[in-house]
């Protein structure tokens, strides 16, 4: 009879050799050393020790303080007054903070919405410009961005002033002699109107350069293709253009959405929130419980609930950001 060895041994070969001991390198990937495998962490350790303490530990501060009644005296004698969450029992409890709250939700969408659409209208139009008159354009677009807020918001006051303002001395020239002395800052909603077109018309040449360098990256072939196939001008925009550029009109939202909800220099050096209140917004209010009223425990829980009223906003975004991304796939 033939043994269990001998048929396990090929015909015309020699036995098969013995398994080797898995030394952990055969099967898979070699271990690096300890020293390899914390090199990316020592590189990150200064930039996140660094926030940590710029960022990190001045929100902790926020938070505590918070928690205290901490008005001018109590600052001056250095006194530790824990109030537990007082602060923001008054301030939940004013009517006016919700309103403001709304107010500023509904100005940092209409900022949002008319930045994106504004971007994406000169960047589409860049592209079909020609080199001279697309040079100027983006010339112009840069110095826009690059003008100081304080500079913009005065330029904007004399474009608006009631009496000697270029806007209503324009419209009455045109024929339109009711806007004769027009005050466009009589009521909140007409001031923040004026507010957000200046917010706008500095945040749209940013937002027009990033979508812009997304449409250099479309090849032309793709265009001539839809072309030959009969698409129209809407058609080959859906198909061809805003694939590419859907990224970056997410990420631009997101930025527009933590810029403009944090506006504060353009309100309050236009009217300081007037007239009556009816343009201030949340950053503005911050301002008036701290800085300007001295009670910095109930400033410190209005900056909590912003925070909070943009980490709302923000999961929101970014369910929108997952689901688009379900529906690609």
């Amino acid at each position: 009879m033939t043994s269990t060895i001998d048929a396990a041994v090929p015909a015309g070969g020699s036995p098969p050799a013995p398994p080797r001991a898995d030394d952990g390198r055969s099967s898979g990937r070699r271990r690096r050393p300890l020293g390899q495998a914390l090199t990316p962490y020592l590189l990150l350790a200064p930039a996140v020790v660094a926030l940590l303490a710029l960022v990190g530990w001045p929100a902790v501060l926020v938070v505590l303080t918070s928690f205290r009644k901490m008005d001018l005296g109590e600052l001056v004698r250095g006194e530790l007054v824990w109030t537990g969450f007082d602060n923001y029992t008054t301030v939940l409890g004013d009517a006016e903070f919700w309103k403001i709250t709304l107010r500023t939700v509904a100005f940092t969408a209409a900022c949002v919405v008319a930045t994106l659409l504004g971007g994406l209208v000169i960047a589409l139009l860049l592209r079909q410009l020609g080199r001279v008159v697309r040079t100027v354009l983006q010339v112009c677009m840069v110095l826009a961005w690059a003008m100081p807020v304080l500079a913009a918001t005065t330029v904007f006051q004399w474009v608006f002033d009631q009496r000697y303002g270029i806007l209503n001395k324009t419209l009455v020239l045109v024929g339109l002699d009711s806007f004769e002395g027009h005050n466009w800052f009589a009521t909140g909603p007409s001031t923040l109107t004026v507010i957000g077109i200046l917010v706008c018309w500095q945040a749209i040449p940013f937002v027009a350069f990033s979508l812009y360098a997304g449409l250099l990256g479309i090849p032309r072939e793709l265009y001539e293709a839809a072309g030959m196939d009969g698409a129209n001008a809407w058609q080959t925009f859906r198909s061809v253009t805003w694939p590419t550029l859907r990224p970056i009109v997410l990420m631009m939202t997101f930025l527009q959405l933590l810029w403009d909800f944090k506006v504060f220099a353009q309100v309050w050096a236009f009217r300081q929130g007037g007239p009556n209140g009816e343009s201030t917004t949340l950053p503005v209010l911050q301002y008036l419980k701290g800085i300007a009223g001295s009670h910095f425990g109930v400033a410190a829980a209005v900056s909590v609930l912003m925070v909070l009223v943009l980490l709302v906003l923000t999961v929101q975004y970014l369910r929108m950001l997952v689901r688009s991304q379900e529906v690609d796939l």
